[in-house]
């Protein structure tokens, strides 16, 4: 049979390279072909078909037995559907100041969650016992929304990794104050891939009762998912989860993309390359003087200092963000399809526009 004809058109040059985000990336090939191969015929919709039944199984040998995940459509549904099974309506969430869903969700944890954001400055994108006790306090003041959920990223925002024992740190400490943990796993394996462990290391082996499992950053088209791993954390998450319109009638289309990353080692094999690069990229910009690396590289991400007018060129050059323009910090991030002649090419750009 022939294929199916076609008027779309491409719009864009794929060799087309930026180190803007790691959502700039495209699918990852074996992920589209998993996609290829579960369409067809009809599977039952919102959740009932055989590819999200399977995903369980998977999903439980990365998080123990008890965990359960819910796919969604992406990351800011994911961690508002996950605060929100865990936190009452007068709750409120403990969080970096630098934290995603503080900074990139557009209020959506305040709006659409109907949650209060308690934050606290960090040094490197990271909470401890210490920072958390700056805003675990009130519970019986009614004037105050009560702290009910410890939310920590991993890996941060600015690109640091919490070890297994800082987690179980928190978590203990949350616990003994009546609070839940949910961990935003945006980018947790190029975390699991840096740290050199499997998920579960620091995830349920150390007390998180939540997370939002990324897959979109690590060659996914579309979707994530919340992963339970606590049963009596949370309540009505198939509820919750409708009403927040992240609900997918066509589910089996992000559960297969969950399992082609998860069964096997894609997941991994992403998560290393884009680590590498970021490394390879990090070595290449410490060579160049009048560049400052801000914090230290252990996931995909370089957050450097540079002059301003520079960054601008180089961004006529290759896209990337400024993330504190004020003060010239930018990102660089790497994907799962990053080249090694990608990071020298940009790095042969950096070293041309400083020597202007």
């Amino acid at each position: 049979m022939n294929p199916p004809r076609t008027d779309a058109r491409r719009h864009h040059d794929p060799e087309t390279r930026g180190f803007a985000s790691d959502n700039y990336a495209g699918v990852h090939p074996e992920v589209l072909a998993a996609l290829a191969m579960a369409n067809g015929g009809h599977q039952v919709a919102y959740g009932e078909d055989d590819y999200t039944a399977n995903l369980q199984r998977i999903v439980r040998s990365h998080f123990g037995a008890t965990a359960e995940a819910f796919p969604v459509f992406n990351g800011t549904g994911a961690n508002v559907v996950a605060l929100q099974a865990v936190t009452d309506r007068w709750g409120a969430v403990i969080c970096a100041e630098s934290a995603h869903i503080n900074v990139d969700e557009g209020g959506a944890p305040e709006r659409m969650g109907g949650l209060k954001l308690l934050t606290v400055p960090t040094p490197d994108g990271k909470l401890t016992p210490e920072l958390i006790d700056r805003q675990a306090y009130g519970w019986d003041d009614e004037h105050r929304a009560m702290p009910q959920v410890v939310s920590i990223t991993q890996s941060t925002e600015l690109g640091t990794l919490y070890t297994p024992e800082e987690i179980r740190a928190i978590c203990e400490h949350a616990h003994a104050h009546g609070m839940k943990v949910h961990l935003d796993g945006s980018r947790i394996a190029n975390a699991a891939a840096s740290l050199d462990v499997p998920m579960r290391t620091f995830t349920n082996a150390v007390g998180v009762d939540i997370l939002s499992l990324g897959g979109t950053k690590n060659g996914a088209m579309f979707g994530e998912a919340v992963v339970v791993i606590n049963q009596d954390a949370v309540r009505r998450m198939k509820h919750i989860r409708k009403m927040s319109m992240q609900l997918a009638s066509k589910m089996r289309f992000v559960s297969v993309q969950l399992e082609a990353l998860l069964a096997r080692d894609l997941w991994l094999r992403n998560a290393r390359h884009a680590n590498g690069m970021a490394q390879r990229l990090a070595e290449g910009v410490r060579a160049v003087h009048g560049v400052e690396i801000l914090y230290p590289v252990q996931a995909n991400g370089v957050f450097a200092r540079l002059p301003h007018d520079v960054s601008e060129r180089l961004q006529k050059r290759f896209r990337f963000y400024f993330w504190d323009e004020a003060e010239g910090v930018v990102r660089w991030m790497c994907s799962f399809d990053t080249t090694e002649d990608d990071v020298d090419a940009f790095l042969a750009a950096l070293k041309e526009e400083m020597a202007r």
